[in-house]
């Protein structure tokens, strides 16, 4: 057996380097100088005899064995965060640290009505959030960068633990006035494709918003454009379009100051499922299901 083995920081500054591609960007997010993230990689490299990283003044190339340590790496690093899970699972549940990603069209909405009561009523626990896309925050669960995930399915989530918190209806919004605009609900048939905005790619409200009308056609002829939901409020508030918004943010006074209205869709499938998610078996679950009965209390 080797007598020097690598140190958890070295393996954080090579995953980070990995994540990043780039020394400078890598360095920030790991809370160090640049120099210090690359003196750290290179004992790494030194430690072990080989070249990881190929190094130029433009670009960050990882050599097929660095790709190869990196996987490595994000699994000695996960069952090091468990191993620390572990320890502050055995003490009083939901306070230390826990890091959370939420997606955007969740963490506007939910969170200003569910932090101060957990503030107050929580005050041991640090919750550090990270809001992300879905993809990027499924993948950042599955890598060790954050212990549990809110957002809503269906998306593809792979083998997680889970608590479904509530259902959150969608809803069509349009320009006030709209000659279309029927006295209750809209079925998806009434919906034109032309004018339909929806978020850019990354996002699963997206998919929802297609898989709820069940129109094929919708794929190709809707518009991917809107970064936030307050994006497309606006664009369908100066007469762009229309598109869709979940209860979650009506009920959040997102279309205060529009001329926007909305009305629900008519569908079985016009829903998403908020859900909390984390690491199968991991040690902290009994702690995850309690933050979860906290955020349906909210």
């Amino acid at each position: 057996m080797s007598t020097y083995l690598p140190t958890i920081k070295q393996l954080q500054y090579l995953v980070a380097l990995h994540e990043h591609g780039h020394f400078g960007r890598a360095a920030e997010a790991s809370f160090v100088s640049q120099s210090t993230l690359s003196a750290g990689i290179r004992e790494l490299e030194s430690l072990l005899g080989v070249t990881l990283v190929e190094r130029s003044r433009r670009v960050v190339r990882f050599t097929p064995l660095g790709n190869q340590v990196v996987e490595k790496a994000h699994r000695l690093l996960r069952e090091a965060e468990e191993l620390s899970d572990l320890v502050q699972a055995a003490g009083k549940p939901l306070s230390g640290t826990l890091r959370m990603s939420v997606i955007p069209t969740i963490a506007p909405f939910l969170l200003p009505r569910i932090l101060p009561r957990l503030r107050r009523e929580r005050p041991e626990l640090k919750l550090f959030l990270r809001e992300e896309t879905s993809q990027d925050a499924v993948e950042s669960l599955h890598h060790g960068r954050v212990d549990c995930v809110l957002l809503a399915l269906p998306f593809a989530t792979g083998d997680v633990e889970m608590e479904h918190l509530s259902d959150d209806a969608l809803y069509v919004a349009f320009p006030k006035d709209d000659p279309r605009d029927p006295p209750e609900t809209i079925k998806p048939s009434m919906i034109d494709e032309g004018r339909l905005l929806l978020l850019e790619d990354g996002h699963c409200l997206k998919e929802h918003a297609l898989a709820a009308c069940n129109r094929p056609e919708l794929r190709g002829s809707a518009t991917m454009i809107g970064t936030s939901l307050h994006t497309l409020v606006q664009m369908v508030d100066n007469g762009l379009g229309l598109t869709m918004l979940p209860k979650m943010a009506l009920d959040a006074g997102i279309l205060a100051g529009t001329d926007v209205v909305a009305r629900p869709l008519k569908s079985s499938a016009a829903k998403r499922e908020i859900t909390l998610i984390w690491r199968k078996n991991s040690p902290r679950g009994d702690e995850f299901r309690l933050l979860a009965e906290e955020l349906r209390a909210g």
